[in-house]
């Protein structure tokens, strides 16, 4: 399997140095999980969760999907879930096509399927707004990672899930219908990029 090449230039130009010591100790619960799965030579399943799975989970999706190719660690499959289904938001799949990720629309519906390309014979990431305990989802032996606030309160306990972990992004919807819409996007998916890319460049394979 290979990166399509602008996914991975781009994942080259991520500036973790940038990141706090504190959103790092955030992130250190995501790293521990990883590396012990590694470790045991175990399936790595994660599932990203917000409350509408239409933004944050989607993107964190995605990204840690590609970024865990880019470091080449085993076994990883990625997911997202909401505590209710809505869509993914449109600007959501503009800004990874953007990047650089090849994405086709399956059906015209009001929560349609998104094929989302990062390599070279990887399979695809498949995204459409979903519950968090959807059956395309892992029922059990997953790390369910909570992407914000209303997910977190609003699910004290996830069925299956091996371990809870909360990393909370702010909601680019707050610049929804704004002139700086596009650029909010923007900013949060290179947060969440080059958060995962912390977090996998800190994995032990």
């Amino acid at each position: 399997m290979k990166l399509l090449k602008p996914i991975q230039e781009y994942i080259k130009t991520l500036d973790t140095a940038s990141l706090s010591e504190e959103r790092k100790s955030i992130l250190q619960p995501l790293v521990d999980y990883i590396n012990l799965k590694v470790q045991n030579k175990q399936k790595i399943q994660l599932n990203f969760i917000c409350t509408h799975n239409s933004r944050r989970s989607h993107l964190t999706q995605v990204w840690a999907q590609a970024i865990s190719e880019y470091f080449n660690i085993p076994k990883v499959e990625c997911f997202s879930g909401g505590t209710e289904a809505t869509a993914v938001y449109p600007i959501v799949i503009e800004t990874l096509e953007n990047i650089g990720f090849e994405i086709s629309k399956e059906g015209d519906s009001k929560n349609p399927l998104y094929s989302i390309n990062y390599s070279l014979g990887a399979k695809p990431v498949i995204a459409f707004s979903k519950k968090y305990d959807d059956d395309f989802n892992p029922q059990s032996a997953f790390a369910a990672i909570m992407t914000c606030s209303q997910a977190d309160g609003g699910c004290p306990f996830v069925a299956g899930s091996e371990k809870r972990i909360s990393i909370m992004y702010e909601d680019p919807k707050i610049s929804d219908g704004t002139p700086q819409q596009k650029e909010v996007y923007l900013e949060r998916s290179i947060q969440i990029a080059t958060e995962m890319k912390f977090v996998f460049s800190q994995i032990i394979s």
